[in-house]
């Protein structure tokens, strides 16, 4: 393991986010822009301080209806900021941070912004229901040409058939996965920005109607309006910054077919990023005080369970069951600002990693949990793999 691993020469200096709800009337960039303002000043720094921006989708285009807002130029400019360092990424790489750091540990940026935004739940209400990836397009090519047919084109009919394999070869059982959806409703409770925050029994979850057997309405995230922002500086100027988290670990390994219809083996996802995230550090799975896990279906936070160690693999069934291990108060509390399937859908590790931030920072209120020092942040899994570990400076 290197002593000089890049990730250390740069910190997370400030998250931000925009109002977070099923639907707002803001423009995306409008929500983008107060995401970015109240990060910069979350890190203490003014927008003059900022050389680095990075937006992930990248190129305001996307193959979904409200899945991205205000491009880099239109950012810029609305900003007025000079850059030295810029990136537009669709998907990519680990979590939204990586690039950032690498760009700061190279010297080719001292502070990067980086945000993520979303209209989905708008345009769920103006499509008439939640779109389809590729709904946008006149004609299915690559991937989608081979999915289509068979009415696979939303990510929950991909995700539901690795729910199904997983069980059949380990027994995970519904009244089980439900733990996971009702324990993160349990936190949102304490979360004012949480999309939902009324309580959740199993017996709801079991009730609730089918949408992709075998995950039901609440293994799916929430559609929703939001932006967040996190400012990514350079480690040598952390005297200037408000309250910075340090970047112990982070890796992203896709080591199968980057397609989720034909990934290998369907029982096990994130095991290879897991590995590379646990080599270049000392720490263990027994140092990680809270779990921020991506949860874009409960399925996805079940294998980052087992593929980060916090239990063996195919024990989650066990290790969620009755919420007692992964609750507030829990050895490992998942995802306590309630996760994407009760806090609402702000993708792609961002909203995961500005609840990780707040709680080393011992900023998250009632849901905080005591004396947090190490924080796990996964992103998606399988064909877009990031995981990191973020410590208290």
């Amino acid at each position: 393991m290197s002593t000089d691993l890049f990730e250390h020469r740069a910190v997370i200096s400030g998250i931000g986010q925009s109002a977070i709800a099923r639907r707002l009337d803001r423009s995306g960039l409008q929500l983008t822009l107060d995401a970015i303002l109240a990060a910069v000043a979350d890190a203490g720094l003014t927008v003059d301080d900022i050389d680095g921006l990075a937006m992930f989708p990248g190129g305001g285009v996307a193959n979904v209806p409200g899945y991205a807002g205000g491009n880099l130029y239109e950012v810029q400019d609305a900003l007025r900021i000079t850059t030295r360092w810029r990136q537009g990424l669709v998907e990519g790489m680990a979590l939204p941070f990586y690039g950032p750091a690498q760009a700061i540990a190279t010297g080719q940026a001292r502070h990067v912004v980086i945000w993520r935004t979303v209209k989905e739940g708008s345009a769920a209400r103006a499509a008439g229901g939640r779109p389809a990836y590729g709904s946008t397009k006149p004609a299915a090519e690559g991937p989608q040409a081979w999915l289509l047919p068979i009415g696979m084109l939303s990510p929950v009919c991909q995700i539901a058939p690795f729910a199904t394999r997983y069980m059949h070869e380990f027994g995970l059982t519904r009244a089980q996965l439900a733990w996971i959806p009702v324990t993160q409703r349990a936190s949102a409770a304490h979360n004012p920005d949480a999309v939902y925050r009324s309580p959740l029994t199993v017996d709801d979850y079991l009730a609730a109607r089918m949408i992709s057997s075998p995950l039901c309405l609440f293994d799916c995230d929430v559609p929703a309006d939001g932006a967040t922002a996190i400012v990514v500086s350079a480690a040598e100027t952390t005297p200037d910054l408000r309250a910075p988290v340090r970047i112990e670990a982070m890796a992203g390994v896709v080591d199968g077919r980057p397609a989720w219809d034909q990934w290998e083996d369907m029982g096990r996802v994130g095991y290879a990023t897991a590995a590379a995230l646990w080599a270049r550090t000392e720490l263990t799975p027994a140092d990680v005080d809270t779990a921020q896990l991506y949860d874009g279906f409960s399925i996805e936070a079940v294998w980052w369970l087992e593929a980060m160690g916090f239990c063996g693999t195919g024990e989650a069934g066990d290790f969620i069951d009755g919420g007692k291990h992964i609750a507030l108060g829990g050895e490992l509390p998942l995802n306590t600002w309630g996760g994407q399937l009760s806090g609402g859908r702000l993708h792609a590790g961002f909203g995961h990693t500005a609840e990780a931030v707040r709680q080393l920072r011992g900023e998250a209120g009632a849901r905080q949990v005591a004396g947090a020092e190490v924080a796990a942040v996964t992103n998606v899994g399988g064909i877009e793999s990031g995981a990191a570990l973020l410590t208290r400076w």
